[in-house]
């Protein structure tokens, strides 16, 4: 992540003066808009079921990656359901050869359970290059996970697609958990916690808070949980996250996941942006049907690429997006979006020299674990 880093300044002047232009680095494109859950802190299951050839087809998605370009660092692919779509594995084929990210990220709630560990194995044997993170959505222990998803059995079919990935060994996969923080379960948060800290002990542990999102078609319904509750939960997250070592990459992932949840502590408070955002400079979000959104909080759209040839470039450096930019950019909205977060954190320097200074600390501490798991060199007496 931190190769980026001499890329700033020019999102920077772009974010600022329009000039010059540049392809966003992080891209969120949603490739169904159905979804099998009937999650509460999301109501994308209640739209109305698009008629056949509403949502883009692998084909027109690779006309759009082609247009996309090498500049993508990282890849969202999700939905809806992602693993609803049989083509899921041509579409992140098509992703890799055109556009080569350093990460592909998929999120999937588990219950198109029997094809997903193959079609896992087929991206990450295909995606060599780039690392592949399966986050898996569970929202709490048992009956508890069941009721806020809405479907009974969802937490088995969680279980045993977590078992499958990780038998899978592949060396550029990370399986991981993820959970939505609302108020139908922040107090059972410390029992969810402890179950997958210490019994599922996933690659990765990350929570967002639930957002009141026109895209999920949860605004105005209260889902979002109150700072004080928000943060004892994520206290549990960074603490555990503190007393585990972490090393290379995955040292570096969870000094920026610390900051992060300060930051929405800091939006919760002000109800403002805690960092300048980036969202539609420096990343973006790609609708089913071909929409470019700034983000997915607002899901304003910019232009439809099928308007455009399918051609991104033409829609991300037209007039099209000026008024969304200048209305971001005046602070006229502020989210706890995780994806966006990431990058406008990159983007931010002080946020990025408390990063860093995370990283400094736990590699000194790693340094002492070090010296003090060693063994004294003996003395050689002549």
């Amino acid at each position: 992540m931190f190769q980026l880093v001499p890329q700033v300044p020019r999102y920077w002047l772009f974010r600022r003066f329009g000039w010059p232009k540049v392809m966003p680095v992080n891209v969120a494109v949603s490739i169904i808009s159905t979804c099998n859950s009937r999650c509460l802190t999301c109501n994308i299951w209640a739209e109305t079921t698009p008629g056949e050839g509403a949502d883009l087809s692998l084909e027109e998605f690779d006309r759009v990656f082609k247009s996309l370009g090498r500049t993508p660092y990282w890849f969202t692919v999700s939905g809806g359901e992602p693993f609803m779509r049989k083509d899921i594995v041509e579409i992140c084929k098509s992703i890799y050869d055109n556009c080569r990210p350093a990460q592909i990220n998929i999120p999937t709630n588990s219950l198109v359970w029997r094809p997903i560990a193959e079609r896992v194995a087929a991206i990450a044997d295909y995606c060599k290059d780039s690392a592949l993170v399966i986050n898996l959505s569970l929202d709490g222990v048992g009956e508890k996970h069941d009721e806020v998803r809405g479907i009974k059995g969802n937490f088995d079919k969680v279980m045993l697609v977590y078992e499958q990935l990780r038998a899978l060994k592949r060396p550029n996969l990370t399986v991981g958990v993820h959970s939505v923080i609302s108020n139908f379960n922040i107090d059972h948060f410390p029992e969810l916690h402890e179950f997958v800290v210490n019994e599922m002990k996933p690659d990765s542990f990350i929570s967002e808070i639930a957002e009141e999102r026109v895209e999920l078609g949860t605004v105005g319904t209260g889902i979002t949980p109150p700072l004080r509750a928000y943060a004892d939960a994520v206290d549990l997250l960074i603490e555990s996250s503190a007393m585990r070592a972490h090393h290379g990459r995955s040292q570096v992932i969870q000094a920026f996941r610390r900051k992060y949840y300060d930051l929405v502590k800091r939006y919760l408070e002000n109800e403002a942006q805690a960092v300048p955002c980036h969202a539609g400079w420096a990343s973006t979000h790609i609708a089913p049907n071909g929409d470019v959104w700034t983000c997915a909080v607002r899901a304003e759209p910019v232009a439809n690429l099928r308007d455009y040839d399918y051609d991104f470039k033409r829609i991300w450096f037209g007039n099209d997006a000026s008024p969304l930019r200048r209305s971001i950019r005046r602070g006229e909205c502020a989210c706890p979006l995780a994806n966006a977060a990431y990058t406008s954190m990159l983007m931010s320097p002080s946020t990025m020299l408390d990063v860093g200074a995370n990283l400094w600390q736990e590699r000194r501490k790693d340094d002492r674990r070090g010296r003090i798991s060693s063994p004294a060199t003996p003395v050689r007496r002549h």
